[in-house]
């Protein structure tokens, strides 16, 4: 995918937030960028979760995590 949601910048000031970061103890996300992404993708699309590309990771993978998320 080439076109991604947010911009470098706004991933610089978010990325420390993100729950799941190698420096913390517990599981990593493996991309934690791609997470957001493909929940931003979902939001933004309407889409159901199994359409979400391949490029964001498992769609239930992703799903499993923004639900726990969003809690």
């Amino acid at each position: 995918m080439d076109r991604l949601v947010l911009s470098d910048a706004a991933w610089e000031r978010m990325a420390p937030l993100i729950i799941g970061r190698p420096d913390q103890k517990g599981s990593t996300g493996r991309d934690n960028r791609m997470f957001v992404e493909g929940g931003l993708w979902i939001v933004r699309t309407g889409s159901p979760w199994r359409d979400l590309p391949e490029v964001f990771g498992d769609w239930n993978s992703v799903f499993r995590r923004f639900s726990r998320w969003s809690i």
